[in-house]
């Protein structure tokens, strides 16, 4: 059998060479080809659009705010980074960001919906149904109409959980609730908008709706007993373990005829 013929070395050697050579010509074009493509103009964005809940902005303003701030075109731009910017936009609680082909970006928003107002009187803090704490420009609501809440920052869907529980509550008896408040030692106290205030104390929302059942079955029997309704009640501590104490306007517990006399 025949021995094939071995090629001489320096022949191998420029036959990988040439290869090599070749590989990296290719490379070359492949990376310049990927270069003009990242750096055309017909990939640079162009526009935004905006779908999903965009009451309180509209697509003009977002594109506004927006459009300066983008860095990249449609193949290099940061997506999170786009979802960042427009999350940055009073009232925009969600944002998911999609390329368009060639040139577009498309944006699906949520809105934060708001719950009550949030913190001391004057701050423009807002609190969503999720629990979240929101800056936003209330010129546009009606703010008269949304309750306040107070606590931890921390603990602020803990506070919006509970204003969900105990709102029914209030206003099965016509006390809508006007302010709730987590205080630092863990207690709960409701304002009513007819200016009553109530210390519910600490617990579990099973434990204070019991504690809540029980006084508004037992409110109306005392004040009935002076004459009086339920719109009368001034001020209430539940954190009693066998009662409650009870304020009523225009009911003194003192009596007058035991009085000293000058």
């Amino acid at each position: 059998m025949k021995q094939g013929t071995l090629m001489p070395v320096d022949v191998r050697l420029m036959n990988i060479a040439t290869a090599l050579l070749l590989v990296v010509v290719l490379s070359l074009l492949v990376g310049s080809g990927v270069w003009w493509l990242f750096r055309h103009p017909m990939f640079a964005i162009h526009s935004v659009s905006v779908q999903g809940e965009v009451t309180r902005n509209n697509a003009l303003t977002l594109q506004a705010h927006v459009m300066p701030q983008l860095q990249g075109n449609f193949f290099t731009i940061d997506l999170n980074q786009t979802r960042d910017i427009f999350q940055t936009v009073p009232w925009v609680r969600v944002a998911v960001v999609h390329r368009d082909f060639p040139n577009r970006l498309r944006a699906v928003l949520q809105e934060h919906q708001a719950l009550a107002l949030w913190g001391e009187e004057g701050a423009s803090t807002l609190l969503n149904e999720q629990g979240q704490i929101f800056e936003a420009n209330t010129d546009d609501l009606d703010v008269d109409k949304l309750p306040r809440m107070k606590g931890p920052a921390d603990q602020s869907l803990t506070v919006a959980r509970m204003f969900k529980v105990l709102s029914p509550l209030f206003a099965a008896v016509n006390m809508d609730i006007d302010q709730l408040e987590l205080t630092p030692r863990g207690g709960w106290r409701v304002l009513t908008e007819h200016g009553a205030v109530l210390e519910l104390g600490r617990g579990t929302d099973a434990e204070l709706v019991a504690r809540l059942n029980l006084f508004f079955k037992t409110l109306t029997q005392v004040t009935t007993r002076y004459g009086r309704t339920a719109t009368a009640l001034a001020g209430a501590d539940l954190r009693h373990k066998d009662g409650y104490a009870l304020r009523l306007r225009g009911v003194s517990t003192l009596d007058t005829d035991n009085k000293k006399k000058p």
